[in-house]
């Protein structure tokens, strides 16, 4: 999984890409081309 400090061109890259957040972090996922997984920002510490 990239991290990337933006999302903007991995949005774009295929049509099945899907922007998710979970735990504070925004994850893009691809079910079809698992290659294009990527992953920008951090969890905060409780």
């Amino acid at each position: 999984m990239k991290v990337l400090s933006s999302l903007k061109s991995a949005k774009s890259r295929h049509r099945d890409c899907q922007v998710v957040k979970r735990r504070g972090r925004i994850f893009v996922i691809c079910k079809s081309n698992p290659r294009f997984k990527a992953v920008q920002g951090k969890a905060k510490k409780k």
